[in-house]
């Protein structure tokens, strides 16, 4: 049976959005990491994405700046599915949540890759254990990363009904070993663990934007000044602890909170944002006006932010209430 110590080739299927702050990650951790793209556009693209990341990272004391060029000498591409897995350990797929697409490359895999090669899918919306071909089964596992991978802390793992429970290990150890916080989940559900909770929060959101309760500006100011650096101490279920959970339990005996009607259908206030294109960032204008504002260096801002915040967090998680 694999062990940890046997991983020493990961491929990266996929070099879009999450593909190159996931090889990074694997980089850092001091793994040799094929990624495999099908042009050399997405490459070219991604390779500098690596480099600005890396840069970040030095500045912010996470690696010396002289260890850049040693982490990107780590990353190679291949722009054939069969060269980027050729000899690989760990296979990390993270591309388009496409099901047809992710059919096609399935395919490819199981007649390219070795049986005892653990194939890891980053899918959010889709069940895998559902697309993939019932030859890989035994070695499919889900790690399911969140964006941008390389600074947010979080994979969540969860292996198919017929992989060993040593594959999933494998996974949380070689994930804890490049610096995430990898947790285990017990058996697949759509939209894992913060998917699932963020989904909930999205419906009471658009309940009090649609309902005319409040604006975007209060929920996030809010937010932002009450529960969640909260939950950076104690989390959610060990809060309800230190509340008592007879409180809790009497919330819902009193029905101190009912469920939105409708909650499950599309929210006016998103509805009318997108159909007007008021995508967010990408196009200046979301619940709030980006028009004039250079967003390159916002997200560097919110990435400098993000290291603050994490950096506590982890102290936090090293010591626990």
């Amino acid at each position: 049976m694999k062990t940890l110590s046997d991983i020493k080739k990961i491929a990266v299927l996929g070099a879009g959005t999450m593909g190159p702050g996931i090889a990074q990650t694997y980089a850092m951790g001091g793994y040799e990491v094929t990624m495999w793209t099908r042009s050399e556009a997405t490459r070219e693209k991604a390779l500098a994405a690596l480099k600005t990341q890396l840069e970040t990272f030095a500045e912010e004391g996470e690696i010396a700046a002289a260890d850049i060029d040693a982490v990107l000498g780590r990353i190679s591409f291949a722009l054939t599915v069969e060269e980027a897995v050729k000899d690989a350990d760990f296979i990390q797929e993270t591309i388009v949540e496409n099901r047809e697409a992710k059919e096609a490359l399935y395919k490819q895999l199981a007649e390219c890759v070795d049986p005892e090669t653990i194939i890891a899918s980053n899918t959010s919306a889709m069940n895998i254990f559902e697309i993939v071909p019932e030859a890989l089964l035994p070695q499919q596992i889900i790690c399911h990363w969140y964006a941008p991978p390389h600074l947010i802390p979080l994979v969540e793992v969860v292996k198919s009904e017929q992989a060993p429970d040593e594959y999933a290990q494998i996974a949380l150890d070689l994930l804890r070993k490049c610096g995430k916080t990898a947790v285990l989940m017990k058996k697949f559900i759509r939209g894992y663990i913060v998917n699932r909770l963020q989904q909930c929060l999205n419906r009471e959101v658009f309940y009090l934007l649609d309902n005319g309760y409040c604006d975007a500006e209060a929920i996030d100011l809010a937010a932002k000044a009450s529960f969640i650096p909260r939950a950076c101490v104690l989390g959610l279920c060990k809060r309800a602890d230190f509340g008592g959970l007879d409180m809790t339990a009497n919330n819902y005996k009193n029905k101190s909170y009912t469920m939105p009607e409708k909650g499950d259908e599309m929210p006016e206030t998103l509805k009318e944002l997108v159909e007007a294109g008021n995508l967010g960032i990408k196009t200046g204008k979301g619940f709030y006006d980006y028009s004039d504002t250079d967003i390159e260096a916002l997200k560097e801002k919110r990435d400098k932010q993000l290291f603050e915040v994490f950096r506590l967090e982890k102290k936090f998680l090293n010591d626990p209430v």
